[in-house]
């Protein structure tokens, strides 16, 4: 049975209702800010560690930070069922998990909320360390002694002493250099040779800042002390690191995970970035027990990451409904211009456009040479997606080798859809000629142009990911588009003489 036209408008009022009605109740009730500049930047960090158990009583000891330089700890929970739990606090401040037995694969949760705090910048980064008493094997003394003759001279205090030091560490031609890392890692052996010019520094571990990012391990960097100053070395890079990106998460060069009856465990981390109000800050407890605050801030950072992309889709679909209905824009594909965009969001846009012309354009030139081999439309398809795959991956290669970073990104592209588009695309070009391929693919570039330039908007990504309501105003205007039967916009040309002559005879 057809619904009535009315009826549709009164579903989309409904969804419009309901959609704002509680994307308001997130600002109002719970401090969720409706501009993501408007709020305080907040860090959920969220650490997973895996192990084998073996059927014995296991000891998971984590450490965790409380408020390292720059950041304020709000929030922590974790995850942990079976498990007994206990923060302990001595010279640091470990999370420690106890079960009397266990077995099989143990995945425990750790997760805690950092309000970026400057004031914080030189609080709690612990005391100088002590400068310990160097001591090197014989073949490496001569090189330690050489290495730190040479940064000595071209250095004036501490501080610049280091960087000194990074810099030849870093250097693949200094042979002196390559002997040391040969036999201690790149922060070990820069500490070494700080202590042995009696320069106080340690091992951290941190955490480079970066929205969005999983399964990430914690970086060793050197803490470096100078007259009441401390400064961050990325000894393997052979660079000093900006504390503002990185958030120490164990300071005093200790173990970061300790396992007692199990085997081959590991930690990693997931990070994202939101943005709270400071009254939402204060209700930070009941928030995330509150039903109707429905969000998907309770899943795990690595899976709220993702969605962070997943939510954009809907408004992807909008644009190309607009598009296709309103403008009459033809698309190769329907929704292909919406993964396009996504694409374009990791690649950058110029980047993203001169990758997929090259790949699509190469692989109509592989079709065609094919065409003559009579394959059946399964072998076809498989065929094009070996050959884009290929492209691809030759793509990424040279990219690499010629120093565009943006171009590694080039596997992000919808493999399958890009064949299936080159087949289209083929197909179409025997029986309609090229005109119409190349119509369709300009209106699937204009469209994923579009939405990229409406998906990559900060304002946009703030409210689909902190606002799910909004995603049913953004159903209730594909159900509007979907219900327009009139003229699109393009086929408006094709009456431009009859209008002109109208115009002239009145």
């Amino acid at each position: 049975m057809k619904l009535a036209r009315s009826s549709l408008f009164w579903i989309a009022a409904v969804l419009i209702l309901v959609g704002l009605t509680h994307s308001a109740h997130r600002h109002l009730e719970h401090g969720v800010p409706w501009l993501p500049g408007a709020a305080q930047t907040l860090w959920d960090i969220e650490a997973t560690v895996q192990l084998e158990a073996e059927g014995n009583p296991v000891k998971v000891t984590l450490a965790v930070p409380d408020d390292p330089p720059g950041f304020r700890r709000v929030a922590e929970h974790t995850a942990s069922p079976g498990y007994g739990l206990n923060f302990l606090e001595d010279e640091r401040r470990v999370a420690e998990w106890t079960t009397r037995e266990a077995s099989g694969t143990q995945v425990l949760y750790y997760r805690a909320q950092f309000q970026v705090d400057p004031t914080l910048g030189s609080r709690n980064m612990g005391d100088p360390p002590e400068i310990r008493s160097i001591s090197w094997s014989p073949s490496l003394q001569l090189a330690s002694t050489q290495v730190l003759e040479q940064a000595w001279l071209q250095s004036a205090d501490g501080l610049s002493l280091a960087r000194a030091l990074a810099r030849r560490l870093n250097d693949r031609d200094n042979q002196n250099a390559q002997l040391l890392l040969s036999e201690y890692p790149a922060s070990t052996t820069l500490v070494r040779l700080l202590h042995q010019a009696e320069v106080p520094a340690r091992t951290i571990h941190g955490l480079i800042l970066e929205d969005g990012r999983r399964r990430q391990s914690l970086q060793p960097f050197v803490q470096v002390f100078d007259d009441g100053e401390w400064r961050l070395f990325d000894a393997t890079a052979g660079t000093q690191v900006n504390p503002d990106e990185v958030l120490l998460w164990e300071g005093t060069g200790g173990p970061v995970l300790e396992v007692e009856g199990g085997r081959n465990s590991q930690v990693s981390f997931s990070m994202l970035e939101t943005r709270q109000s400071a009254a939402g800050l204060g209700e930070q407890g009941t928030v995330t027990e509150a039903v109707f605050n429905l969000s998907i801030h309770s899943l795990p950072l690595s899976e709220q990451a993702i969605f962070q992309s997943i939510l954009l889709l809907p408004l992807g679909a909008l644009v190309v409904v607009f598009f296709r209905v309103i403008v009459g824009l033809e698309t190769s594909g329907t929704f292909m211009p919406v993964l396009i965009a996504l694409a374009f969001l990791e690649m950058n846009l110029l980047p993203g456009l001169i990758t997929f012309l090259l790949v699509v354009g190469g692989g109509l030139l592989m079709r065609q040479a094919m065409a003559h081999l009579n394959l059946l439309l399964v072998a076809r398809v498989s065929v094009v997606i070996v050959c884009v795959i290929g492209l691809i991956s030759l793509l990424s290669v040279l990219s690499f080798h010629l120093g565009f970073t943006s171009g590694l990104k080039v596997a992000l592209f919808p493999m399958i859809i890009l064949a299936w588009t080159i087949e289209r695309m083929s197909i179409l070009w025997e029986e309609e000629g090229p005109r119409d391929v190349f119509k369709q693919g300009a209106g699937s570039l204009i469209t994923a142009i579009a939405a990229f330039g409406l998906m990559q908007m900060n304002l946009v990504q703030h409210l689909m990911f902190n606002f799910l309501g909004l995603q049913l105003v953004v159903l209730a205007g594909i159900i509007l588009l979907g219900s327009y039967t009139g003229y699109r916009l393009l086929e408006l040309w094709r009456f431009r003489p009859f209008l002109t002559e109208g115009g002239g005879s009145r």
